[in-house]
């Protein structure tokens, strides 16, 4: 007896026990339940809200840890975000959210907790500067840069060393230990790399790393697997089928 969910069952019934709680991952939610911003008009975009919260209720449980790699909403102000905000706290799981480059809405760490707060969403925190800790493995991460910038003025180049340091913050904070590493942009491309980035996950000791940002056309670029050490993953919503991935 007891709640039921879509798809996978809390309890095992075969083995007369509970299922382990699992950490999933997803980047570039793009919502805009609050805002005039549809993502419908791109090829694979239909009704994906609804196949995300399908996709979501099936696979994810109370207990599940998500982290969500950045572009979270469209919404230009925080006070916007709330439709956003308050769809990811009625689905399951505890959340961990990321900045990415289209998340306008963000300003500082403390002013959205307060929003949070405020608005009764209690299920999602922010990973920035920061880490998590799930049972014997650390969340870690930052929104990265995109290394073609830094072909460009010396303002992007600090910002990929603030970026760096922020993954060096997180790291750090995390301890010793096993870690999982998720950025919003990617760390690695089919001909570059963001040295900087890589060469941290490297030294670190980082086996797997999870990024976003690619859409469309660019998620045949994708780097996915084994380099140099490192396993990557692509976790952009397009790229997953709005179907969040169990790590």
């Amino acid at each position: 007896p007891g709640p039921f969910y879509y798809g996978r069952s809390p309890f095992d019934y075969s083995r007369n026990r509970r299922w382990a709680m699992s950490i999933f991952a997803i980047g570039d939610l793009h919502l805009s339940l609050g805002c005039n911003k549809e993502m419908n008009i791109f090829a694979g975009w239909h009704d994906y809200v609804k196949r995300l919260e399908q996709n979501w209720r099936a696979n994810i449980l109370p207990g599940d840890t998500v982290i969500i790699a950045g572009d979270v909403s469209w919404a230009m102000k925080i006070e916007d975000t709330r439709e956003d905000f308050s769809f990811l706290q009625a689905l399951p799981g505890e959340k961990y959210l990321m900045k990415g480059n289209h998340d306008y809405w963000w300003s500082t760490v403390s002013k959205a907790k307060r929003f949070f707060a405020d608005n009764g969403i209690t299920t999602i925190d922010i990973l920035h500067n920061n880490s998590f800790a799930y049972e014997d493995v650390a969340i870690c991460g930052t929104r990265g840069w995109f290394y073609e910038e830094l072909k460009g003025d010396a303002h992007d180049r600090k910002i990929m060393q603030r970026e760096n340091m922020r993954l060096e913050a997180s790291l750090k904070s995390a301890g010793e230990g096993r870690k999982l590493v998720f950025l919003h942009y990617p760390p690695v491309w089919p001909t570059a790399q963001s040295e900087g980035i890589v060469n941290t996950l490297q030294q670190r000791g980082i086996k797997r790393c999870y990024y976003g940002h690619l859409h469309g056309n660019s998620l045949r670029f994708a780097v996915q697997g084994e380099q140099e050490g490192i396993r990557y993953k692509l976790i952009s919503a397009d790229g997953l089928q709005f179907c969040p991935y169990k790590i």
